[in-house]
């Protein structure tokens, strides 16, 4: 049974930085693709960027130049390095593999609240 647990929101003013965190604690974590998602209130949840094993990135549009994720394999952690953040992107900040469904198991997410 896969656990995710993301910390590392808060809140930040507009143009600042933020780092979310998540540990993924199943077997096959180490060599599969972990993607970053996040869902604003009343919206669908989206994408936002995600890295293989081998440390390939893939950004969605809206973040690419500003956002930096990566991981720790022996850790069986995630990252997500956001800098210029805008306040339309408020939301809860969920890790899980690429491709993840809504039917499959999510963490609590971790809220990054962005000021203007």
């Amino acid at each position: 049974q896969v656990q995710l647990v993301e910390f590392g929101g808060g809140l930040v003013q507009a143009g600042g930085s933020l780092r979310v965190s998540c540990v993924v604690s199943r077997s096959s974590s180490r060599t599969t693709a972990i993607a970053w998602y996040r869902q604003a209130s009343g919206k669908q949840r989206e994408v936002v960027a995600d890295i293989t094993s081998g440390g390939f990135t893939t950004y969605a549009d809206y973040v690419k130049g500003r956002f930096t994720i990566s991981r720790d394999k022996a850790k069986n952690k995630v990252y997500l390095q956001m800098n210029s953040l805008k306040p339309e992107e408020t939301a809860v900040y969920y890790c899980n593999f690429r491709g993840a469904r809504n039917y499959d198991t999510w963490g609590q997410g971790t809220q990054v609240t962005v000021s203007s």
